[in-house]
C-alpha cells in the first residue's frame, strides 16, 4: 500500500505520541516545527499510556479512526503493542516486528515504521559528510560490516535497515538470547547476519573489532541522567576506519561518541534519525515534506 503523496482534506491536524514517561519527549517541538514550515494548521500532542493498558491504546486508535485524531507516533513500551489492533501493517513494520506511526488509509488503521529508513537516511548523509574519505565510499556495497550493540526493539530497525542496504551485520548483546531471538527474526538474511555469542557487550578485550566499518548502539547506555556510561570500555582501541552512531541523543554528546571523537573518529548521536524518522512520518499524515533543517532546529538549543 502506497501511503506516500497522499494528500488528506485536513485543515486542523491532530497528531500526537502514544507511549510511557513522555515528559522529556522532543516530538511536539519537533512536529510543531514541521507543522508551521509546511503553513499547516494543527497540534501535536502527548498521549501517556501506561503499559498494562491496553484499553487506553484502543480508546486512542478508536480517535484515529473517527476522524479525530490524524496520525499517531508510538514509543515505547507500545511499539509491539499495538500490532494486534491494527488492520494492516507496513512491509517494513511487518519485518520489524514493531510499529512507530500510525494512521488511516480507506478506513483501515495501518501501522507503519519509520524509525528503519530515518536510521539509514540519516546515516547515509552523515557518513557522506564525513571528514574521513574512507567511510563514504562504498557505503551500501556488500562486505560492509557492522557491528550492533543491542537487541532490544531500536536494534531490530537497525539491524533491518542495515541488512537491506547490502551490509553484514554482527549483534552484541549482554542477553544471548535476545540476540539469538531476533537473529532468528530476519531469516531471510542469514549468511550477512551474525552474533557475537560469546562476547559480553562490556568486554571486547580480546574481540576482532577491526573488522567493523560501523558500530551502532542501540542501547539506552548513556543516556541522561546516566551520562557516565558507555557500551564500550574507555581504554577499548576502536578501529581507526570506523564510524560510530549512537541512537542515544540526550545528551547531544554521549559518552560513547566522546570516546569515539578522542580517537580520531567521526561519531554521532541519534538526533539525526529522530528529525528523519518524524519527518517520514509526518509526510505520510499529511502529503507534506517538511524542511529537516528547520525541525533540527527546533530542538538543537
Amino acid at each position: 500500500m502506497n501511503s506516500t503523496n497522499y494528500q488528506l482534506p485536513i485543515t486542523n491536524y491532530q497528531l500526537g505520541l502514544i507511549g510511557h514517561s513522555l515528559g522529556h519527549s522532543l516530538s511536539p517541538k519537533i512536529h510543531t516545527a514541521a507543522l508551521n514550515a509546511c503553513n499547516l494548521q494543527g497540534t501535536y500532542s502527548l498521549f501517556p499510556v501506561h503499559p498494562g493498558d491496553k484499553q487506553g491504546l484502543k480508546d486512542l486508535l478508536a480517535r484515529v479512526r473517527a476522524g479525530e485524531l490524524h496520525g499517531l507516533n508510538v514509543t515505547i513500551p507500545h511499539k509491539q503493542n499495538v500490532i494486534e489492533l491494527m488492520d494492516g501493517l507496513t512491509p517494513t513494520a511487518q519485518a520489524i516486528g514493531a510499529v512507530n506511526t500510525i494512521y488511516l488509509r480507506e478506513d483501515k488503521l495501518i501501522g507503519g515504521n519509520t524509525d528503519a529508513p530515518g536510521f539509514l537516511s540519516d546515516l547515509k548523509r552523515y557518513m557522506a559528510e564525513s571528514p574521513s574519505p574512507q567511510m563514504g565510499e562504498g557505503l551500501g556495497v556488500r562486505g560492509k560490516s557492522a557491528l550492533v550493540l543491542g537487541a532490544g526493539g531500536s536494534a531490530r530497525a537497525v539491524v533491518y535497515a542495515l541488512l537491506n542496504d547490502g551490509w553484514n551485520v554482527t549483534i552484541s548483546s549482554r542477553r544471548l538470547e535476545q540476540a539469538q531471538e531476533l537473529a532468528k527474526s530476519f531469516p531471510d538474511y542469514q549468511p550477512a547476519l551474525s552474533i557475537a555469542e560469546e562476547v559480553p557487550i562490556t568486554n571486547f578485550t580480546n574481540f576482532p573489532l577491526s573488522t567493523f566499518h560501523l558500530i551502532v548502539n542501540t542501547t539506552p547506555l548513556g543516556m541522561a541522567p546516566n551520562t557516565d556510561q558507555s557500551p564500550l570500555p574507555e581504554n577499548l582501541s576502536l578501529p581507526s576506519n570506523a564510524f560510530v552512531y549512537d541512537l542515544v541523543y540526550n545528551p547531544r554528546e554521549t559518552k560513547l561518541v566522546k570516546l569515539a571523537r578522542a580517537q580520531g573518529l567521526s561519531a554521532t548521536t541519534g538526533l539525526g534519525m529522530l528529525i528523519e524518522q518524524a519527518a517520514l512520518a509526518f509526510e505520510i499524515w499529511t502529503g507534506h515534506n517538511p524542511p529537516r533543517e528547520t525541525m533540527f532546529q527546533s530542538v538543537d538549543q
